[in-house]
């Protein structure tokens, strides 16, 4: 079982896929990164895949959080599109071309969860995928749909848990609706007030 320390009491089964919907600017991406640190700090497995972000911006607030010593990889599919930063051979990072490149985002990804389970001997991953909607900018959404659907699938058979990003004002109701399908639950963040953002669940049993 996969605990939620932004959800507390909160159990999901291996294999479970989690959508993070919300607004711009209402820390969707750092209640992704918190699922990831708090099960780190149990010693899960930690793989973000970034279409958004470098893989040093993420490395950067993830270790910050949970320190240096854990199980972390990054599919970095920023850096060689932008021609930004350095790529260096950092073997908590793989790169691939762009976010277009689904396929090779998804090689990436299994390697990482193969080399977690036979040389590191870790067995519970969680994975994140920060963002969707940068999937959406770059292909249709029925393309997306399909990378997604064989991307759950992977999470699925080798018992991970899944978190997904998506800014929900970016995209129409039908294309929010197709998306959520793909999905066990969804948390759906929203504007707070001092104390952080506001968060409410549909379909996870707390």
């Amino acid at each position: 079982m996969y605990d939620l320390d932004v959800l507390p009491d909160t159990e999901l089964d291996p294999g479970t896929n989690v959508l993070i919907a919300g607004p711009p600017l209402t820390g969707k991406r750092q209640i992704a990164l918190d699922i990831l640190a708090s099960g780190a700090d149990r010693g899960d497995g930690s793989i973000v895949v970034t279409t958004k972000d470098s893989a040093e911006k993420i490395l950067s607030a993830f270790t910050e959080r949970v320190g240096g010593d854990v199980d972390v990889g990054i599919v970095d599919c920023v850096t060689k599109q932008r021609g930004i930063g350095t790529i260096e051979a950092d073997p908590r990072v793989k790169y691939a071309s762009s976010p277009v490149d689904m396929t090779g985002i998804g090689i990436k990804l299994s390697e990482f969860l193969q080399e977690f389970y036979e040389e590191r001997g870790v067995t519970e991953n969680r994975v994140l995928l920060y963002s969707i909607s940068t999937l959406l900018m770059y292909s249709d959404l029925q393309t997306v749909f399909r990378f997604l659907h064989v991307f759950t699938g992977r999470i699925q058979s080798a018992n991970a848990l899944g978190v997904y990003v998506v800014d929900s004002t970016a995209h129409d109701d039908q294309t929010m609706n197709t998306l959520k399908q793909l999905f066990d639950g969804v948390i759906e963040v929203d504007q707070g007030d001092e104390n952080g953002p506001e968060i409410n669940t549909v379909g996870l049993a707390t």
